[in-house]
């Protein structure tokens, strides 16, 4: 686990707290700030993976006496709950990695589930790597996601039990426990994972509520998305969605969003026909091979080098005798086996090399 060294601005003398004062002193505060010093409560159902499980209580609201700037107090305030939580904020926090690109993501189950943004994992039942706060890493596979909205699930497959945190339990928007101007910290692996580095901790606060987004002041870049916001007592409120390095383009989604959707997508279901994920076209994937029929299975007699099959390392002279374990004998069972496949679909190809047989796994191009 990461030490409390990391923490972007630590306060342990009166020269630290000036230094965030001075920080703080551009911000035009038109609502009343709040934290609390209270620790996270404990969530006394044993499954926190299901919403209706949740019993995380809301925090506290004490206020900074309606002051338009922290005082030292309440900075230290500030700074000692951060303290209380990040820890296990960061053990949960992890990278998601699909293909050459990468985002972030949070545990939120003691088996593995993740929530994230719905164009990291970019897909249904896609295969992924997660990648732990020590660097481990691990397999995964998307579940489903809500095109319209930036969210989504990733299952590990893996065997746990994985560190994990603790959600916002209300399920409606007017009843959610953090508030417009509250205190917000946000994590994620800002430009990829960097173990050396750790993930990137941002302290901020919430300036614009919308139905479907929270919108937060907290600096975040490109790596980050996927990754979680929480309240000051760790609890879980958001996932990084449109990020930049503008300010007002750091929206999250917020838990409700999850919540309405949660058992569709924890059935792998495709949500919506938004910009955030496109559905995959069945029939337009592209393996980038030409066969013939042979005794032993599908002669290669063609590969595009820029083709999924080309980068994967199949040459002309192998001999294809199965695809995801199933035997292909015929030309026609692997047209049908093709046409149930789209866009971004991982398939396993077993070879023949030199009638040495090897696996080759790749992920689809577009036709």
């Amino acid at each position: 686990m990461q030490n409390h060294s990391k923490i972007n601005m630590p306060l342990q003398s009166q020269q630290g707290v000036r230094t965030v004062l001075r920080l703080l002193t551009s911000i035009t505060c038109g609502v009343a700030l709040a934290c609390t010093a209270s620790a996270q409560q404990k969530v006394e159902n044993s499954d926190p993976a299901r919403p209706d499980s949740l019993k995380t209580a809301p925090p506290k609201r004490p206020y900074f006496n309606d002051k338009k700037v922290p005082e030292a107090k309440d900075l230290l305030a500030i700074q000692e709950l951060l303290q209380k939580s990040v820890v296990k904020a960061r053990a949960a926090t992890v990278g998601v990695k699909v293909g050459k690109s990468s985002g972030s993501g949070v545990i939120v189950s003691p088996d593995g589930l993740v929530l994230t943004a719905a164009h990291v994992s970019s897909g249904v039942g896609k295969e992924l790597t997660i990648i732990m706060e020590d660097g481990k890493k691990l397999k995964a596979r998307s579940l489903g996601l809500n095109s319209e909205n930036d969210a989504a699930m990733i299952q590990i497959l893996d065997e746990g039990p994985f560190p994990y945190v603790s959600i916002e339990q209300e399920k409606e928007r007017e009843n959610a426990s953090t508030k417009l101007g509250d205190w917000v910290f946000s994590l994620g692996h800002s430009g990829g994972f960097d173990k050396a580095r750790g993930s990137g901790l941002r302290l901020g606060r919430l300036v614009r509520i919308a139905d479907t987004t929270i919108q937060s002041d907290c600096t975040l870049i490109g790596g980050d998305s996927g990754g979680p916001l929480f309240d000051m007592n760790g609890v879980l409120v958001g996932i990084h969605s449109r990020v930049g390095a503008a300010t007002e383009m750091n929206m999250h989604v917020p838990m409700h969003v999850f919540y309405k959707y949660w058992d569709e997508m924890k059935k792998s279901e495709f949500i919506g026909e938004g910009p955030f994920a496109q559905k995959p076209v069945m029939g337009g994937a592209f393996i980038g091979i030409a066969v013939e029929k042979v005794e032993n299975g599908l002669k290669i007699t063609d590969v595009d080098e820029a083709s999924a099959a080309g980068e994967a390392g199949v040459e002309i002279g192998d001999i294809l005798t199965k695809v995801d374990g199933k035997a292909i004998t015929e030309k026609e069972e692997l047209i049908t086996l093709m046409k149930d496949k789209a866009d971004g679909d991982e398939i396993t190809l077993t070879i023949l090399k030199k009638q040495t047989e090897t696996e080759l796994k790749l992920s689809l191009g577009k036709r």
